[in-house]
């Protein structure tokens, strides 16, 4: 056995917890941030390189700009469905560290690219599909570290490792405009792109914004292989994980997340290229990164109120919140006629991702919960045989959903920018798209009301 394999792993034991335990889960959360970060800056790279290209040499319409910042989202939650079942086939450390690895080909290929502005659509397209291999990541990293910590503490971990990894948006959408200002790698990087600016001749070196992660990722990979552990108690198949598909609340929750985690995926995605096109004076990659900052912020804060308060009664009043916040949006968005305001747009917006980062935590919080007191309802009064495995039973299919409601949740980060393009294509301004988000947050408000966090809920959480 591998003395990265851990043998025994019994984190709802108070003696282990606190003597072993607490000390390998909190490494391995450590190791895997960093990693998980990594992963959505690579994934949602095309958000912030988009608004750059046509300074770069590229021309392509409003609707082709769309494309290019949803289709990561489309990629990589479909990746998502066959990542949430690979750790307890492959362990936790391993994937970690060939999932992150396989972040250099498409920081590699961006790179390369983005030097000739020649380059056709369809190869960046292709590129725009492989960011997605960062989206993926995601629900292995859930998975893996739900397995580490006991009930009691998943609301905080799962909401620390999302959290923080979220951060990787805004990490890309504030390192890209700066790394890509200057010639970073000098000759081995590739000459710049020049582009007229105030009717003076200006430089940029946009294959920067691949290249610039290359060296981490190598770092992180090594990391994640000689640093974390795998669990050898979690092992199992497709065929034993499977069974979550006939759990009701799984698809439950998938709806849930599509409305916490897919708002804010897609509006990162397509907020700064929405910006610029509705308010075209502004400058949005000098504010663009503020709203992911403040939904990975929120999302530990999500996670820690839900194990004090409850998962469902945060789910509530956040898909509450933000239908009124869409509500508000409609009166600061040019339409009809009107100019907009741009101050209240950009404000509605970050309480938007400040909410989906909160529910995106209490969702979480709320898997485990659900999984662990259906499997111990159905032990109810048996021995301690029974419910150690009823325990072990719950671990192994609320990390397979928290990797498949991860995984459908990620679609919203496809719909989203498509909403926008489509409904401008089609209308000639948004409003259209941001009905049609107040009528889905209301049906999620209803769901969580009528399952969870009504008086005598099925599943009270």
């Amino acid at each position: 056995m591998s003395a990265y394999v851990l043998t025994r792993w019994e984190p709802e034991n108070t003696s282990f917890w606190e003597k072993t335990g607490s000390r390998v889960a909190h490494r391995n959360l450590l190791i895997s941030i960093p990693a998980l970060m990594l992963a959505f800056s690579i994934w949602m790279l095309w958000s912030v390189v988009v608004v750059n290209l046509d300074r770069a040499g590229f021309r392509f319409t409003e609707n082709q700009l769309f494309w290019l910042t949803a289709l990561p989202a489309l990629s990589g939650a479909t990746l998502r469905i066959f990542y949430s079942f690979l750790v307890p086939i492959f362990g936790g450390r391993r994937w970690t560290a060939i999932s992150t690895g396989l972040l250099l080909i498409p920081a590699l290929g961006i790179g390369f690219a983005l030097r000739d502005p020649s380059t056709s659509y369809p190869t960046l397209l292709i590129l725009a599909l492989l960011c997605g291999l960062g989206g993926g990541n995601f629900s292995s990293s859930m998975a893996n570290i739900s397995f580490f910590f006991p009930k009691e503490k998943k609301g905080l971990a799962t909401g620390l490792n999302a959290g923080v990894g979220n951060l990787g948006v805004s990490l890309a959408q504030f390192m890209v405009p700066i790394v890509i200002s200057v010639g970073v790698f000098g000759a081995l990087g590739g000459k710049p792109q020049s582009y007229l600016e105030s009717g003076a001749e200006a430089h940029i070196w946009l294959q920067n914004a691949g290249f610039i992660w290359v060296p981490v990722i190598v770092v992180a990979t090594i990391t994640a292989w000689f640093g974390m552990n795998d669990i050898a108690e979690v092992r199992a198949s497709f065929a034993d994980q499977a069974v979550v598909f006939k759990r009701a609340h799984n698809w439950i929750m998938c709806w849930l997340y599509v409305g916490t985690f897919g708002s804010f995926i897609g509006f990162s995605a397509g907020f700064a290229i929405l910006s610029k096109i509705l308010f075209p004076e502004t400058h949005p990659m000098s504010y663009a990164f503020l709203g992911p900052l403040v939904g990975s912020l929120t999302r530990p804060l999500g996670g820690w109120v839900s194990d004090k308060v409850g998962g469902a009664r945060v789910t509530l009043y956040t898909f509450m919140g933000m239908a009124l916040a869409v509500v508000a949006l409609l009166w600061f968005i040019p339409a009809q006629g009107q100019a907009g305001n741009f101050n209240g747009f950009l404000t509605v917006f970050i309480i938007l991702f400040a909410l989906s980062g909160v529910g995106n935590g209490s969702t979480f919080r709320m898997i485990p919960i659900i999984f662990l007191t259906e499997r111990m309802r159905d032990v109810a009064g048996k021995d301690e045989a029974a419910q150690r495995g009823a325990r072990l039973a719950a671990a192994k299919e609320s990390a397979a959903v928290l990797g498949f409601s991860g995984a459908i949740g990620a679609y919203g980060g496809f719909f989203i920018p498509r909403s926008f393009g489509t409904s401008i294509s089609m209308t000639g301004d948004v409003t259209a798209a941001l009905i049609s988000f107040i009528i889905f947050y209301l049906t999620c408000v209803a769901i969580t009301w009528w399952f969870y966090a009504r008086r005598n809920a099925a599943m009270p959480c």
